[in-house]
């Protein structure tokens, strides 16, 4: 009987794998259980499939709670040394900090306490695509409220803090928190813009402010421990105290912590294949593997990190059997 390869076996091959993410290695793990697959089999599996962003909806809707904080940010896997993938382009990596070839992923992260859990990407393909990131994020957020979310702020860094994207979570009925460049015109006197960055800052504050082309917002300067400075803005008017703002401005980089995760645990970035429907179906079982580990440390406390490490380690404990 042919051996039912599917999307629990290899998310379990991607959490248990230590460095080598492929077919011929998935095959190699498998080759005690009976009929083993085939390496050529696995990759035909992972061209052959046709996951969604959407169906990752269908792996969460249970557990995440509908009045989380929604944060939205992007994230590109490097592949550098892949100039042959179908989805690859040139793409900004933070990491990196210049621009590399890869492939960029919009995410949107739900977090209520401590959970910390992905509930819609999107492949963000460049030029090629025929859409932009700005129309991703507003895409999912749409999505989020066809799904009954009810979030208390949506949270993005500066480059998502555009006019457009500001009015759209207004129609939704939502608040935002959003990093502001500092080179936006606000004005505490009508008529008289200036840059957000050359207001009195001499105070830790919340100033009311008239943004312009949109109304009036609260805004902060957040001093970090580096030295760095940011500003942040708010269309809730009720969120005056300045440790409110600066506390939840800061809760947004939370998503930082799940791109480190998702990548450190789940091989997202090494995928072997240069076929673009094996590369998102590799991206959309990274995700689903990761999502494992994150309900099983709510559950049991233990890290991502730690579970990673718990499967590789009975691999290296049966080298001294």
């Amino acid at each position: 009987m042919k051996y039912d390869f599917n999307l629990d076996t290899y998310t379990t091959f991607l959490i248990a794998n230590g460095n080598r993410y492929s077919g011929v290695e998935a095959s190699k793990a498998l080759h005690e259980v009976p009929n083993a697959p085939a390496h050529d089999s696995i990759s035909r599996w992972l061209l052959a499939q046709t996951f969604e962003p959407n169906d990752l909806w269908k792996q969460v809707q249970s557990s995440v709670h509908l009045k989380s904080s929604l944060i939205i940010d992007d994230s590109t896997l490097n592949k550098q040394w892949s100039p042959h993938n179908e989805l690859t382009d040139y793409h900004w990596s933070g990491n990196e900090h210049k621009v590399v070839r890869g492939i960029s992923l919009v995410n949107l992260l739900a977090t209520h306490e401590s959970d910390c859990i992905p509930v819609d990407y999107r492949v963000y393909e460049g030029a090629q695509g025929g859409t932009n990131k700005n129309e991703h994020c507003i895409a999912m957020l749409k999505a989020a409220k066809e799904r009954g979310f009810k979030p208390d702020y949506v949270m993005a860094d500066c480059w998502y803090g555009s006019l457009e994207n500001m009015k759209e979570i207004v129609k939704l009925g939502w608040k935002f928190i959003f990093g502001l460049k500092e080179n936006r015109l606000v004005n505490e006197i009508q008529g008289q813009y200036r840059a957000v960055s050359s207001l009195d800052w001499t105070k830790k504050q919340v100033r009311k402010v008239w943004l312009k082309g949109f109304g009036f917002v609260l805004v902060a300067q957040i001093v970090f421990k580096n030295g760095d400075i940011r500003y942040s803005a708010t269309n809730d008017l009720s969120l005056i105290e300045y440790i409110d703002l600066s506390q939840l401005s800061k809760k947004r980089w939370i998503i930082e912590t799940f791109h480190r995760g998702i990548k450190q645990t789940t091989g997202i970035e090494k995928c072997y294949s240069v076929k673009k429907q094996s590369q998102l179906t590799h991206i959309f079982a990274c995700f689903v593997a990761f999502v494992r580990l994150e309900f099983r440390r709510l559950k049991t406390g233990v890290s991502w990190y730690e579970q990673k490490a718990q499967a590789v380690r009975l691999g290296i404990t049966g080298a001294f059997a």
